[in-house]
């Protein structure tokens, strides 16, 4: 059990810290005050107090954090500045968050969620110029007896040059975009004999377990790949190559995941995927196994997916904040406590179902449903 608590522990007290140090980076260099940095919530493990007055603690339950701002005690405080400035001196003011500027209210909450894709970009910058990057080229070496590959055409040495339009770049991308994959139908093209051809296959969904024995429903479209003239080609990257394709991998899994939350939205996406904490847990935990670059990977999608997801416009979250602001730009003025209020009942509903949706998930993945 602690093989896979540990191990989540540890990615969730690095993701959030970054999320939450965004928040707080910025709200410092606009002078808010920030009373409280929390890892985690309920009660306080351990904690200490900096020289400007924020209280850095550690929380029992390690499932987010937060920061506090200075006089930030009512969540629609933005509709009520009269009261503030009556409340407060003019020296405490400065300190105030809802009484900065709009642009500054809106990279202080925004910074969260684009730390969580900056680290993430780190991690991928990093992995490519130490560790390196797959650059073998994939080549199908057997296509199954009627299976959806055949059927739509594939042949053995075809090349795979794009999947839905996205370019393979590597042996290993071919599994991966297969699986991403959200439409009906797979475009590949690939080149034969010095020609490119674009096929569609319409892969077969199949219940199976992954390499950690895991119950997926995987795309299958029956075919076996090998290097391209059986040669694998792994390169260390230099700086400016590494950037790039790490920038490139985080926008691929944001519009991936766009792509996927929107399938399930329209109703034909494959909803029992979703999972939750005891999910990520359970996967941090045997990626760990394999080593540290697996587990440091394992780090950035989920980095990747907490900033994606905290950008979404619903109420609680950084997004709805950004939200209301937008709001705010266009009308002039803060929308009203009780239109506000509204939003936030609305939104800590769909929270709410989300987490219920994802728990039951999880239980379900461990054998209890």
């Amino acid at each position: 059990m602690l093989n896979y608590i540990l191990p989540f522990i540890a990615l969730i007290l690095v993701v959030v810290f970054i999320h939450e140090y965004g928040h707080y980076y910025f709200a410092k260099r606009y002078g808010v005050g920030v009373t409280d940095f929390s890892i985690g919530f309920g009660k306080e493990i351990f904690g200490w107090n900096d020289k400007s007055g924020t209280r850095w603690k550690i929380c029992w339950i390690p499932l987010g954090g937060y920061v506090k701002f200075f006089g930030d005690r009512n969540v629609f405080s933005q509709a009520d500045q009269e009261k503030i400035l009556k409340k407060y001196s003019p020296e405490d003011q400065e300190k105030l968050f809802v009484l900065k500027p709009l642009y500054q209210r809106s990279l202080i909450v925004a910074a969260g969620p684009l730390a969580n894709f900056l680290l993430a970009i780190v991690i991928f910058l990093s992995i490519y110029m130490f560790v390196g990057k797959d650059f073998t080229p994939a080549m199908i070496n057997e296509v199954q007896k009627d299976s959806p590959a055949e059927v739509a055409g594939l042949k053995n040495n075809d090349v795979i040059l794009e999947i839905d339009g996205n370019k393979v770049k590597s042996i290993l991308d071919v599994s991966k975009l297969i699986m991403m994959s959200t439409s009906d139908t797979i475009d590949f093209k690939v080149s034969r004999v010095e020609n490119e051809i674009l096929l569609k296959v319409r892969p077969n969904i199949v219940d199976t377990e992954d390499n950690m024995g895991n119950k997926i429903k995987k795309r299958m479209v029956g075919i076996k790949l090998s290097p391209f003239n059986n040669e694998i080609n792994h390169v260390k990257l230099g700086p400016t190559k590494a950037l790039y394709h790490s920038i490139s991998e985080v926008y691929f899994v944001s519009i991936s995941s766009l792509k996927y939350l929107g399938s399930i939205l329209g109703g034909s996406g494959d909803s029992s995927q979703l999972g939750g904490p005891i999910r990520i847990a359970k996967v941090t935990g045997q990626v760990a196994e394999f080593g540290l670059i697996p587990f440091l990977s394992m780090m950035a999608y989920i980095s990747i997916s907490l900033g994606l997801i905290n950008l979404f416009p619903i109420p609680l979250l950084d997004g709805g904040h950004l939200m209301f602001y937008s709001f705010e730009k266009i009308l002039g003025r803060p929308l009203s406590q009780k239109t506000q209020e509204g939003f936030f009942r609305i939104g800590m509903f769909l929270l709410l179902f989300l987490m219920f949706f994802a728990t039951f998930n999880d239980l379900k993945d461990l054998g209890l449903f």
